[in-house]
């Protein structure tokens, strides 16, 4: 299947009543979506939700909101459609965000995100240039859906709009960048974590914790994840050009996540 997606804000309750029943098809009955009603709200409000479409489909979403921090936007969720992974539609709703926000003023945008997935950080690091230095610990607790089973452990990754690596990342996506220069230690992850869940969930849990012990003792030394290695399924980590802890994490929490 290759499509050319239509990627735009969303308009109305209606297309806004779309994204929930999507989120709904993503993440399961059980896991509640951000309703129609409150997105409108934060539309109003500043807030960013973009739908990406094909033949008048809605195959994925974004929604984002204003932080207490200026110059600094929470990206809430991001979805596709089962059916519609491997278009690089969540990539595509990505650099519509960074344009959006680039227009707005915006320069900085935070979100979570699940570092024991593969595929997550394969988007979020290698593919769009984010940085981490900040572990979550069960950070929503006991969730449902496809989140079920393992403690809800995240990372807060900085997505720096005008940082030289997320620049060339936008002016060619296609084109690997340069791995940082300086990178001082690797930490694997598994290639996929539901699978192992569905194999072995004890073992699932063990890479949970692994993972939890290498990062937090990594950003306590003074290092961030700077990109992200798919071919070893690894993330490269290297110092921080400021090694204070950030205390200024305004952002909301954020629901499941892509």
């Amino acid at each position: 299947m290759s499509v050319t997606p239509l990627i735009r804000e969303l308009e109305g309750l209606g297309e806004l009543k779309r994204a929930e029943e999507l989120q709904r098809q993503v993440w399961g009955r059980d896991d509640p979506p951000d309703n129609a009603d409150l997105m409108l709200a934060i539309q109003h409000e500043g807030g960013l939700i973009a739908g990406a479409f094909h033949d008048g489909a809605m195959l994925g979403f974004l929604f984002a909101f204003p932080s207490a921090a200026p110059g600094v936007q929470h990206s809430h969720r991001l979805a596709v459609l089962p059916a519609a992974r491997g278009l690089r539609l969540g990539l595509g709703l990505k650099w519509f965000q960074r344009r959006w926000c680039l227009d707005r003023g915006i320069t900085h945008v935070r979100w979570t995100y699940d570092p024991l997935r593969a595929v997550n950080a394969g988007l979020n690091v290698a593919a769009l240039g984010g940085v981490s230095n900040r572990y979550l610990i069960d950070y929503y607790g006991a969730m449902p859906g496809i989140n079920a089973g393992l403690p809800s452990d995240r990372i807060m990754l900085d997505w720096h709009l005008q940082a030289p690596g997320v620049e060339a990342r936008a002016a060619d996506p296609d084109r690997a960048p340069p791995r940082p220069p300086e990178v001082a230690r690797t930490v694997s992850i598994p290639a996929d974590l539901d699978a192992l869940m569905r194999r072995d969930p004890a073992a699932a849990l063990q890479e949970r914790l692994r993972l939890r012990a290498s990062l937090t003792a990594a950003f306590a030394e003074g290092l961030q994840i700077a990109d992200f290695d798919r071919d070893a399924n690894a993330y490269l980590l290297a110092p921080r050009p400021d090694p204070k802890p950030d205390n200024n994490n305004t952002d909301m929490p954020q629901g499941t996540t892509s």
